[in-house]
């Protein structure tokens, strides 16, 4: 379908249904005060007055991809414990379903706490495995995928190395939603930087970029990005490869395009949560077959909306409308 303005395309997300697969966990806070030292070590005590639970790593990629007017499907493995119990309520309160959801006793929700006295950030404690998925466990989520799949109009991938996503499952996702011509897109860490063949889009930071295939160059040379983003999209066979350039922007390689598309003069008061809002955005441009250029522009225009923001906050649907329609960029 032809898109004639931004608010076609954005009255247009609110029919898709989007597969989020990956590392979810809760981002827990704990706000006090410190007003003494602790008698038992010299540390600070912190007088807890407030605690906190929200929706991290791929839930949140859910939370950006519901704020824009979609539906996400979550698609992930938690344990069995008192974080998977609040993860389901964070679900519950965020109207968000729990069917591709699998519950493990063998291995723990990734809850990540932090302990905070006014503006200072005092500790972070992680409860957490990296351990890939055993053979059960991969089973009974790729279960949850091909009965969810079906109904989905694109794929999101969100690995934050924490062992959710193997290679059996990227292989046999992929496989899935090509047979049903189905998008798939990437936000990748380390591991499993390379396995992700035959994606649509592939969508790291430059960071890994440059880790994830062993190159070094400078972070404002342009022509050692475009061909790295080359030798990248050969190996992995991806249709494409969205790159985010931190305050530089971001550079698209696909179908057959090359944009580079300059960051906005913002305040930026947080760059937390903004590669899940990038990724978001991406994924749904795609589902609608829109242009790279759009796909991009749009991108980074999110992306850099959510850094005005302390903390990590889905986008919000209105202001990136509004700012989108300022752009001039043909439809």
């Amino acid at each position: 379908m032809a898109y004639s303005n931004f608010n076609q395309i954005f009255n247009a997300f609110e029919g898709l249904n989007v597969l989020i697969i990956g590392d979810v966990m809760i981002d827990a806070y704990i706000w006090g005060a410190v007003e003494r030292i602790s008698p038992e070590a010299p540390v600070p005590i912190v007088r807890a007055t407030k605690r906190d639970y929200r929706l991290g790593g791929a839930a949140n990629v859910a939370l950006n991809v519901q704020a824009l007017g979609a539906n996400p499907i979550l698609c992930a493995v938690i344990g069995d414990d008192e974080g998977s119990i609040k993860f389901k309520e964070r679900l519950i309160v965020n109207g968000i379903s729990d069917k591709g959801i699998v519950g493990s006793a063998e291995r723990p929700t990734t809850v990540k706490t932090r302990v905070l006295s006014g503006h200072h950030h005092m500790v972070r404690v992680d409860e957490e495995t990296d351990r890939v998925l055993s053979k059960t466990e991969e089973s009974q989520l790729l279960k949850r995928i091909e009965l969810l799949l079906s109904d989905c109009q694109v794929v999101i991938f969100e690995d934050y190395d924490k062992g959710v996503i193997t290679r059996n499952v990227i292989k046999k996702t992929v496989e899935m939603a090509k047979a049903k011509n189905i998008p798939t897109v990437v936000d990748p860490k380390k591991r499993n930087f390379l396995a992700y063949k035959g994606t649509t889009l592939f969508k790291p930071n430059l960071k890994e970029l440059k880790e994830g295939l062993k190159l070094d160059f400078e972070k404002d040379n342009q022509e050692e990005i475009e061909k790295a983003v080359e030798l990248l999209i050969e190996k992995l066979g991806a249709d494409g490869s969205l790159i985010t350039l931190s305050e530089r922007g971001v550079f698209i390689n696909f179908k057959n395009e090359k944009h580079q598309i300059p960051a906005h003069l913002r305040e930026i008061a947080d760059v937390s949560g903004a590669g899940d809002t990038v990724i978001s955005i991406a994924a749904l441009c795609i589902a609608l077959n829109l242009s790279p250029k759009i796909i991009a522009a749009l991108s980074n225009l999110g992306g850099g909306l959510v850094c005005e923001h302390i903390g990590v906050v889905p986008i919000d649907k209105n202001d990136l409308l509004q700012e989108a329609n300022k752009l001039n960029i043909p439809l």
